[in-house]
């Protein structure tokens, strides 16, 4: 039986007293893979940083698991090129047990890179390391900001697969914060859209053929924008619509 592993009651977050995060119900159980897509500005690094327990809500609470181990994957990481470091010493800054640190790279299958520069790893390489990691710990839940920034599409849906294949094998449940729409739809078990607040989630096929979601988006085949039928205010709620017939955002 699954088990919730973190869970978001009604989260808001204000920063200079613009609240940019609000009302905001959000559950992630073990197994499940969870998406969270939106716009510049949605509050997306702000609501992965109330998960992560980075930020405290100003209202709402977070509710996480007894036995709850996270592993995150940032979006970028900036390494000086002056900067003398093999990937197996990353990793040993993070987890000095050498036998933990190649198997995770077994894991995402770089190991062969163990001796290499940082400097020397191609876009889709240093994603791997990032999410070996990541998973150095055999996390239950894995954060991953951006998973496959800078990858080519190729290497774009391995990376998904991958995440996927750890999803069951480590196992745990996954937060993925994504732009990468029609890639990332068979890649996922729940979509959620973010603009401060929901404007609308569930299962990738039922989402995708939804009208709302196809007026929020445009088409699933094209690379992710999105498009709203209305203008939010400060506290993220639909202050003018520009199509009265239009069903704009779904709240969840």
């Amino acid at each position: 039986m699954s088990e919730v592993l973190i869970q978001l009651q009604g989260i808001g977050k204000y920063f200079n007293n613009n609240k940019v995060v609000s009302d905001v119900d959000l559950s992630i159980e073990d197994g499940q893979i969870i998406t969270l897509i939106g716009p510049n500005g949605a509050g997306k690094t702000t609501l992965v940083k109330l998960v992560l327990g980075l930020l405290e809500p100003d209202e709402g609470r977070v509710m996480r698991h007894s036995n709850l181990c996270i592993g995150y994957m940032p979006q970028k990481l900036h390494i000086d090129p002056t900067l003398p470091i093999t990937l197996g010493r990353f990793l040993a800054l993070a987890e000095p047990n050498t036998k933990l640190c190649i198997d995770a790279l077994k894991e995402v299958g770089i190991e062969k890179h163990i001796h290499s520069p940082l400097q020397s790893l191609s876009g889709g390489e240093m994603q791997r390391a990032l999410l070996a990691r990541a998973i150095l710990r055999k996390p239950n839940f894995l954060v991953l900001d951006e998973p496959v920034q800078g990858v080519d599409v190729a290497g774009q849906e391995e990376l998904y697969k991958l995440i996927g294949q750890l999803r069951t094998r480590l196992p745990c449940g996954v937060l993925m914060v994504s732009h990468d729409l029609h890639l990332v739809m068979s890649a996922t078990d729940e979509v959620v859209c973010l603009n401060q607040h929901i404007c609308c989630h569930g299962r990738p096929d039922q989402v995708s053929n939804n009208p709302a979601f196809i007026e929020l988006f445009g088409s699933k085949t094209a690379t992710y924008t999105h498009h709203h039928d209305h203008e939010h205010g400060l506290h993220g709620e639909v202050v003018h619509s520009n199509d009265s017939d239009s069903s704009g955002c779904q709240h969840g």
